[in-house]
């Protein structure tokens, strides 16, 4: 079992930052790959960006790449999403994940085992 937490969410205008964290309980973080995801309309939740388990490999939906970045501290247990250059249409819930193994697909939902309860982000214009 994999508890997370997430924090940092928060109001901010357009063009601001802010970094997430997701903090891990349990002693086997390293071995789970990492992602975040926010609701969207139409979609239960839209995956935002994934670091593999050693966090050498990220991947990122089109419309936060060169904004977000997703970087993780294994020896902390932590997994961070600065977001940069905000837009209001980032406005969500952004929800932290943890899977272990390989998987078809990592863009959807039901790819990842272990879930957080999400923090709010707001951007206004």
């Amino acid at each position: 079992q994999v508890q997370l937490v997430e924090s940092g969410g928060g109001m901010v205008q357009a063009g601001d930052s802010l970094r997430l964290s997701c903090a891990a309980s349990g002693r086997t973080f390293g071995v789970y790959d990492m992602g975040w995801f926010r609701p969207v309309p139409g979609k239960e939740r839209e995956f935002v960006a994934r670091s593999s388990s050693s966090g050498a490999s990220t991947y990122y939906v089109d419309s936060v790449k060169g904004r977000f970045t997703i970087s993780r501290d294994n020896a902390k247990n932590t997994m961070y999403l600065i977001m940069n250059s905000l837009k209001p249409e980032d406005t969500a819930v952004y929800y932290c994940a943890a899977a272990f193994g390989r998987r078809t697909s990592w863009a959807t939902v039901k790819a990842w085992d272990y879930w957080g309860q999400g923090t709010q982000v707001t951007v206004s214009s």
